[in-house]
């Protein structure tokens, strides 16, 4: 009976000791989750890449103001837009190109800034401006004349310049 008590013990511990090797293991290694989340990098949200510079031009075709630009001028691109963008440097924004100047209309949905939008139509004259639009509405804000062109800037960009409907853009 000693020997199969023995055999019996054996078989435990071959299941046993990995068992509780392994519960160690794990334990040590989730301990240092303070200083592994702590070095972590966090999700900022994308980025925009300014490619080109957008002027705008008063009735006397001055130039008021500029911004930096990411082009978006694709499908997949104007669909994403300013989506996601959590920090916007203050004089950059995004140009929206089209194909062919329509009636367009955005909306702020998963978008986290305010910001203004401007249609401009295949002249490069502004036609409408939303003016700090609301993040994450699913309200359609429609441009009210065909458009081109959609150019988007930080909230109160247009009033801050002195934009207005009628004024011209030069890229």
């Amino acid at each position: 009976m000693d020997q199969q008590l023995m055999s019996n013990l054996l078989k435990l511990n071959k299941v046993v000791f990995p068992t509780i090797l392994l519960f160690f293991i794990v334990l040590i290694s989730c301990g240092d989750s303070k200083t592994s989340k702590s070095n972590s990098s966090t999700y900022n949200g994308r980025v925009v890449i300014p490619e080109q510079t957008v002027h705008f031009l008063d009735a006397d075709m001055e130039q008021i103001s500029s911004v930096e630009v990411q082009i978006s001028d694709d499908v997949m691109e104007r669909s994403q837009g300013l989506m996601d963008v959590r920090e916007l440097p203050e004089n950059h924004g995004m140009l929206f190109i089209f194909d062919k100047e329509e009636p367009l209309s955005f909306w702020m949905a998963n978008t986290p800034l305010p910001l203004d939008i401007m249609y401009v139509n295949a002249d490069s004259i502004i036609v409408s401006i939303y003016h700090s639009t609301t993040p994450f509405s699913e309200r359609g804000l429609p441009s009210g004349a065909p458009a081109k062109y959609v150019v988007e800037t930080n909230g109160g960009y247009a009033i801050t310049h002195g934009i207005e409907e009628g004024y011209r853009i030069l890229f």
